[in-house]
């Protein structure tokens, strides 16, 4: 019997690695095409899911396309009528929703009081809260023994100052007449930067006269929780007559702690570019820095574990100022604004230029002063 072990031809051993090969690189290819596939149909998606709603040819969206193609662009009221059923109100018409919507969400990315105070949407020009001032009494009793009288509790009535806040944008015929300008993005942007420029500064040092009232113009005293009037704010001397003071760190910690840990949960420092950069350089006894940068995009940066809001409204570093605030905003500070921004077509003021006059009420207030503390530079 031939036991002799048959032999592979080294040529054909070859020929079959290499096939093996061909079609372990084919299957490769061929699952790297479906993972890039699969990849570009998930981006699509993704970006079709950010885009806004705002299209003027958007079938879901009639009072869109009536508002832009017709009011906005060609100056005609005739489609925005009979699309959306609004007529003139207070010298202009009311955008449509998802325009409304998109002014807002830009107002609360851009304006710092905004994106952190308590917003309640009105349907008219006035808004009036009660509030209690000296809480509800209370106490303690067994299950069958009798129930005292309790004292009544004390109101305040809280009406945030308004005015009309407006922005005038203006755009030229030529491009209002071309189809591939944007306009309902471009006039939502436009107005959101003009309002938030002009509401930022109302909501630190408004007056209160056909306008909101400024958190900064509210009275203020330096005596504890409980011993001011209403809708006093406290303040906390710096130690310093025209800076921060040798032990700025303490004063800050001093600060913090002045607000009850019921206002802390949520809390933020609020301070201009200016006084941050000084806050930057403070340093502890053993040279760590009290300010901490944000370590994830989009993170705010931390000033003794809080976020900081740079609002350039608030004053710089001198005597007598109130740099830096700090407190629960959406606890402490209250904007009442009515829900409509009106818009006006005016093309005729500055030819060849069309104007769009948008309006808008907006007031605001202390809410409660127990919830913001400031720090004052003084002695």
């Amino acid at each position: 019997m031939d036991t002799t072990t048959p032999t592979t031809d080294p040529a054909e051993a070859s020929f079959d690695i290499l096939a093996r090969q061909d079609r372990t690189e084919a299957d490769v290819a061929a699952l790297r095409s479906d993972v890039d596939e699969v990849k570009a149909r998930v981006e699509r998606i993704g970006r079709a899911a950010a885009r806004p709603a705002l299209s003027a040819t958007d079938e879901t969206a009639p009072e869109v396309k009536g508002f832009v193609d017709g009011y906005l662009r060609r100056g005609s009221t005739a489609e925005f009528k009979s699309i959306s059923g609004t007529v003139p109100a207070d010298g202009g018409y009311a955008v449509p929703r998802q325009i409304d919507a998109m002014i807002a969400r830009e107002l609360t990315e851009i304006s710092p009081i905004r994106a952190i105070a308590q917003v309640v949407q009105t349907g008219s020009a006035g808004y009036r809260k009660l509030v209690t001032t000296g809480g509800t009494a209370s106490g303690w009793v067994s299950e069958t023994a009798g129930r005292p009288e309790t004292d009544t509790p004390n109101f305040a009535e809280i009406a945030p100052p308004t005015g009309e806040l407006y922005a005038n944008p203006a755009a030229s015929q030529a491009m209002l007449d071309d189809a591939g300008f944007d306009l309902e993005n471009w006039l939502a942007s436009e107005i959101a930067m003009e309002f938030a420029r002009a509401e930022g500064a109302a909501f630190v040092n408004g007056s209160g006269v056909d306008q909101p009232k400024g958190f900064l113009a509210a009275p203020t005293s330096a005596a504890a929780d409980g011993t001011r009037a209403f809708g006093t704010v406290q303040y906390l001397g710096s130690g310093d007559a025209a800076g921060l003071g040798a032990a700025a760190e303490i004063a800050l910690i001093d600060l913090v702690h002045t607000l009850k840990a019921g206002h802390r949960q949520g809390a933020s420092f609020v301070m201009n570019s200016a006084t941050l950069a000084e806050i930057r350089k403070l340093k502890t006894a053993d040279g760590a820095f009290l300010w901490q940068p944000g370590l994830v995009e989009g993170q705010p940066d931390r000033l003794l574990g809080y976020p900081v809001v740079e609002a350039e409204d608030m004053p710089d570093i001198a005597a007598g100022t109130f740099p830096i605030a700090f407190g629960n905003f959406r606890h402490g500070y209250l904007i009442a604004e009515r829900t409509a921004t009106q818009v006006l077509r005016d093309p005729f003021t500055n030819k060849p230029f069309v104007h769009f006059y948008a309006t808008k009420r907006v007031g605001g207030q202390v809410l409660d002063s127990n919830a913001i503390k400031l720090l004052k530079i003084e002695v």
